[in-house]
């Protein structure tokens, strides 16, 4: 099996998942109930689950809430009304690793968090445009940080989407800002990169948790986190971890 087919077959199932964890975020579910859904849903095909084999973590996603930005532990606390949840998870299939993240609110529907989950889907959205041959690791900065900074939110400073394929974090590192430095880094046709919009309502500085994982704001103000895989063709960007 090529590269592509299968990063192809490993996103579309990444993508099958993510869209059913999202379906199952409701008042008094646990995200360890989310992250026990995972789990079996990655392991009924065959596939294994990314975090798992990282080096001392021990499940399927991580899963943050509401201030709470990266790498949280699925924990027993139920979802309350109100609660934006962010479900990160990732993919092994075939000798290949797939990465993804959505951002999910719980009822009631909050009209100024939703103006802010839309402003990450479509800094998202925008970012992977610009994922084509000869741009640059720069161009997906400059364009994440334009529609999350023209909305009036601020964008992670610390973490950065990353190249993805036989390791789950290889080089590129992307950020979610313009920085210079990335001008030279040439993005090329057959490269498969995870780009991840990170940002937040408040100020950008985070803080870990006692857990030793868990990032979260260090103002406590909202986050939002989305991530697709991706592919990188000579006719443009192809998504491999859309829900689907």
């Amino acid at each position: 099996m090529t590269k592509l087919e299968a990063m192809t077959e490993g996103g579309k199932r990444l993508g099958w998942i993510k869209g059913r964890l999202a379906e199952a975020v409701k008042v008094g579910v646990t995200p360890l109930e989310i992250d026990s859904l995972c789990d079996r849903l990655i392991m009924e095909k065959g596939n294994k689950a990314s975090f798992k084999m990282e080096p001392g973590y021990h499940y399927a996603t991580c899963i943050n809430v509401n201030e709470g930005m990266v790498h949280g532990i699925p924990n027993s606390i139920p979802f309350k009304p109100g609660d934006v949840v962010k479900i990160d998870l990732g993919l092994f299939n075939h000798g290949y690793h797939l990465d993804t993240a959505i951002s999910v609110q719980v009822p009631p529907i909050d009209p100024k968090i939703t103006e802010f989950l839309e402003t990450g889907r479509r800094a998202e959205k925008a970012a992977i445009s610009v994922a084509i041959p000869g741009n640059t690791i720069y161009d997906i900065g400059e364009t994440m940080q334009q529609v999350i900074e023209g909305d009036g939110f601020n964008v992670v400073r610390d973490l950065t989407g990353h190249g993805i394929g036989k390791q789950m974090h290889m080089d590129p590192y992307i950020p979610c800002f313009a920085d210079k430095h990335n001008k030279k880094y040439v993005l090329s046709i057959d490269q498969t990169i995870a780009i991840e919009t990170m940002y937040m309502m408040g100020d950008w500085h985070l803080v870990e948790d006692p857990d030793g994982w868990t990032l979260s704001t260090q103002d406590k103000s909202m986050t939002g986190y989305f991530e697709e895989t991706v592919y990188i063709t000579a006719d443009g960007p192809i998504i491999l971890t859309e829900i689907n």
